[in-house]
């Protein structure tokens, strides 16, 4: 398909919005056009044009759908799908289950290496660090249950573990990752209450850390994620969406 031929399934937008609107509009491009991974998105100017909007508000959506990694871009080339567009017919608007995809994606990413770093850390720690991982955790914890921010206490258990593991490398390649992903203001993945599921057994993984044991550790690292995987999923069903 030529990519200029996607641009019938488009209309102009009856406002200028720099929202969800342009975000969605494309998503619907893309099913309706019949676009598929690996295929060229149509030129921005030709985007902007049709959808009535200007270049910088094309430019910006297609940063968001960067950032996910729906799209790739090819300098001098163009820019191609690189991962599945489909829009929602149910509660979920399609932005909140294209942006659970790529998290999920990245919680795939996820697992593989913080298998390895806990395990290193488990093995690597020395005693000081094992207690500071405890000590880390009860104040992670004691922010959570009395309700207050925690995102700055979870980072710096996190980071510990990071350190401990031998190779500060981890810990950069991890941050890089949630950094990639960018989540809007308004998504149910940045809310405080996201992932709070979670909490009670970081507590088993300091312990399996502070005893030195590795099969335990993966273990507990393992269940964390999936709790996090299932919370994921049940946003992007609709079940956790008010």
């Amino acid at each position: 398909m030529r990519p200029d031929s996607a641009l019938d399934y488009l209309e102009p937008l009856e406002t200028r919005t720099r929202g969800v609107a342009v975000l969605d509009a494309l998503a619907d491009m893309v099913e309706r056009s019949g676009l598929t991974i690996g295929d060229r998105l149509p030129p921005e100017v030709s985007l902007a044009t049709t959808l009535g909007v200007g270049r910088s508000t094309i430019r910006e959506a297609l940063n968001r759908w960067e950032g996910l990694g729906i799209i790739r871009r090819r300098r001098g080339d163009g820019t191609y799908l690189s991962a599945r567009v489909q829009t929602s017919r149910g509660l979920v608007p399609t932005m909140v289950r294209l942006e659970g995809e790529a998290l999920l994606r990245l919680l795939e990413i996820r697992r593989t290496l913080e298998n390895d770093v806990v395990r290193k850390a488990t093995i690597n720690a020395s005693p000081k660090q094992r207690r500071q991982i405890s000590s880390l955790c009860d104040i992670l914890l004691i922010e959570v249950n009395a309700g207050r921010p925690w995102r700055k206490a979870d980072h710096e258990f996190h980071a510990a573990i990071y350190d401990a593991s031998g190779n500060p490398m981890y810990g950069q390649i991890l941050a890089n990752l949630d950094h990639a992903l960018e989540r809007g203001t308004a998504s149910p993945f940045g809310a405080d209450n996201f992932g709070l599921d979670s909490f009670p057994i970081h507590r088993d993984l300091a312990d399996a850390i502070v005893a030195a044991d590795p099969v335990r550790a993966v273990e507990i690292i393992n269940q964390l994620l999936d709790i996090v995987v299932d919370e994921v999923q049940a946003i992007i069903d609709g079940n956790m969406l008010s």
